[in-house]
């Protein structure tokens, strides 16, 4: 008989061995008797507590404590009824009857689900609802697009699960917020556990944030690395509240209590910030209160300062020449964006001139260099429509002049330069440490070049950008030169062709301090590889009480580590000059070879320079990781969620990150991974605009 028509019955065997007890030969006794009959009616009393307990009801649900009652909870759909001996049972299995999720669990017929393979292939399976994992996924697409907490309160989003899946069981906001908090558990250990397992050191970038919805400031410290597989990987690991004042002490606390804890602090390479004297201050702290012989050269190479910001400094002061021009372009791109009437009559005046309207104009953000750079990029093509506008609005008044867009043109293409730079330098799916050193010098040389320029402006503004530029030169990380070095294309030439260009009779003492960083590590890498082979070697050294003699494969391994013991620096440092004198590897498309692919095929043949480059290649030369998260915050903390908890918003950044490197880890093909990446961008399939979206939170850096 099926479970939904199952009533309450004793069995009449039992019914009829209660009512026709077995005769017994004390019987003839009255004492004995008396104390029987007290025995049987404790015994049958027992028998009918055992047999309501017994009631099929108990087979879907448990008893429960709750608030002092007890209380009967369905193992199916976990609702709660009356367990107390006066409400009986009836209830409970009229509950049974009408359960959807005890119908669903025990259908005949299971649903068809079909399961999309990583081939791209369709598998059919079976599918049983559960409840538990519905709500994962919701927690999930929550932190991952964003979505509020509110939401689950909804009404459309309840029918609209409802429509779905009428068996789920939407859960309420402070429910979802624990689900959320769950998630940010099990992928912290996940990531604690990746972290803590990667044999490489880990480069650390960090930033401070302040909400404008909160009046709070947040620190983001973001670690990148190269796994195992020799894939540059970057996690957020912190998103911390840091409460005010924002001193030099506080940060460095901060920072330390996050290494700490995330033990890190005996395997880091570099920290990445931007430039100010707040944090000079706090790395000072940082350095002091952390072992420095675990650092790379003691903690010399530690101190990495964001070349972005450096790029940000040098071109505001170069922007200043031409000040009053970039003024009148900025008033009249913002009269004509005023209103809508407005834009329309400037789009008709364009396509008067037969003037390309593809790209409209664009207001910059004063305090974004790159911004105003593409404000005046586009107001360029529109150059010939203010003037013809002039006449036939009364209102704009301030038109800018031929000698204004004469000295925004020779901007515009000065600044190119630092554009491209700043945003190859911003990416964070591929090495940018090997990359640095031949573009800022670049910039410098340019730089150079400018001051002898015909144009006052252009002299103006390159006098500027050289003040500037030499305050941060000597202070560029000379861990960058090593980087170049590590590039198989180049090695050495790159800095014995710039160096003589940028500090020509000083050229050979530069190039030698380059090459002696590179000695010195190549040193200290081999020094730790030592000490690590004699640790094991030690272990294999048998103790007085162990048996005399030693298995063949322990001889092995110990005369391996005598002969790496007998070895001479010269033995090391020939495989930095094997490698300095091989040839240079081709160069056929500089955009299309990977770095990091070459020095994992060639580890065998360079161990120590490949162990050398995994460190180094992970260094980013700017705090892009960090500063995207901002925008990413920015969303969180809205103004119609400024009151979430502190603790709310570190667990909805971290995990959201978390949850996206999972899944790009997990797509198919390059292609894929590039649309995750975009997200939720609804984008052409164009380049042009694929690229904006790549750098859109390259703006961050300029606040």
């Amino acid at each position: 008989m099926s479970d939904d028509n199952e009533e309450t019955q004793v069995p009449e065997t039992q019914i009829e061995e209660d009512n026709n007890p077995t005769p017994n030969e004390n019987d003839s006794n009255p004492a004995v008797t008396e104390n029987n009959d007290t025995e049987a009616t404790i015994s049958t009393q027992a028998a009918m507590n055992k047999r309501k307990g017994r009631s099929p009801a108990w087979e879907h649900f448990e008893k429960k404590e709750i608030r002092g009652q007890i209380k009967a909870v369905c193992i199916h759909c976990k609702n709660i009824l009356g367990a107390s001996s006066k409400n009986g049972t009836r209830h409970l299995l009229d509950h049974v009857k009408s359960c959807l999720y005890k119908r669903q669990r025990t259908i005949d017929q299971s649903m068809l689900n079909p399961t999309k393979l990583s081939d791209g292939s369709v598998k059919l399976g079976t599918y049983n609802f559960d409840h538990d994992h519905a709500r994962k996924a919701l927690a999930n697409m929550i932190i991952l697009h964003e979505y509020p907490l509110s939401m689950v309160d909804h009404i459309g989003f309840k029918m609209y699960s409802n429509a779905l899946q009428p068996l789920f069981k939407v859960c309420s906001r402070n429910t979802i917020k624990k689900d959320i908090f769950k998630v940010f558990e099990v992928e912290r250990e996940k990531t604690m556990k990746l972290l803590d397992t990667n044999r490489s050191r880990i480069a650390i970038t960090t930033d401070m944030w302040t909400s404008n919805n909160q009046k709070r400031g947040f620190m983001t410290i973001t670690s990148h690395f190269i796994d195992d597989a020799w894939n540059l990987q970057s996690r957020l690991i912190r998103f911390i509240y840091v409460p005010c004042p924002h001193t030099a002490e506080v940060l460095a606390d901060a920072l330390l209590e996050c290494m700490f804890e995330w033990n890190l602090d005996r395997k880091l390479s570099t920290l990445t910030v931007d430039n100010c004297s707040t944090n000079d201050s706090m790395i000072a702290i940082v350095l002091d209160k952390i072992c420095s012989s675990s650092l790379m050269l003691d903690g010399r190479l530690f101190h990495m300062r964001c070349c972005a910001h450096i790029l940000n400094l040098v071109v505001r002061d170069g922007l200043e020449v031409i000040k009053k021009s970039i003024e009148k372009i900025r008033y009249s791109v913002a009269f004509w964006l005023g209103t809508q009437k407005r834009e329309e009559k400037f789009l008709e005046a364009a396509r008067q001139l037969r003037v390309p309207t593809s790209k409209m104009l664009e207001l910059d953000c004063k305090t974004r260099w790159n911004s105003t750079y593409s404000m005046l990029k586009t107001a360029m093509i529109y150059k010939d429509v203010f003037p013809r506008l002039k006449h036939r609005e009364p209102l704009y008044k301030e038109v800018p002049s031929e000698s204004d867009w004469a000295k925004t043109k020779e901007l515009v293409d000065k600044l190119a330069m630092f554009y491209d730079v700043t945003v190859l330098f911003s990416g964070t799916k591929y090495p940018t440490a090997n990359l640095y050193f031949k573009n800022i010098c670049a910039i410098r040389l340019a730089i150079y070049d400018w001051l002898s320029s015909e144009q006052e402006e252009v002299q103006a503004m390159a006098l500027h950008m050289q003040t500037k530029f030499e305050k941060y030169w000597d202070t560029m990380h000379g861990l960058m030169g090593v980087a170049s070095i590590l590039d198989p294309r180049y090695k050495m030439k790159q800095i014995e062709f710039l160096c003589p260009l940028i500090y020509s009779n000083n050229a050979a003492q530069e190039i030698k301090k380059y090459k002696d960083i590179l000695y010195d590590l190549v040193k200290e890498y081999q020094s730790r590889s030592q000490q690590s082979q004699q640790v094991q070697s030690e272990s294999l050294i048998p103790t007085s009480s162990s048996r005399p003699s030693m298995p063949k494969l322990d001889l092995v391994k110990q005369l391996a580590v005598f002969v790496s013991h007998s070895t001479t620096h010269g033995h090391v440092k020939s495989e930095l000059d094997h490698y300095l004198e091989e040839s240079l590897l081709p160069r056929n498309d500089d955009d299309d070879f990977d770095i990091l692919c070459w020095w994992k095929s060639n580890g065998i043949k360079y161990p120590t320079l490949h162990d050398i480059a995994r460190d180094i290649l992970a260094i980013p030369v700017s705090t892009v990781a960090s500063e995207s998260c901002f925008s990413t915050s920015g969303r969180i903390i809205s103004p119609h969620r400024s009151q979430l908890h502190s603790n709310t918003v570190e667990a909805l950044m971290c995990a959201r990150d978390w949850l996206w490197s999972e899944i790009r880890a997990s797509s198919p093909n390059e292609k894929e991974s590039r649309r995750v990446t975009v997200q939720d961008e609804e984008v052409d399939n164009n380049e042009e605009e694929e690229s904006t979206i790549e750098t859109e939170n390259i703006s961050l850096f300029f606040d």
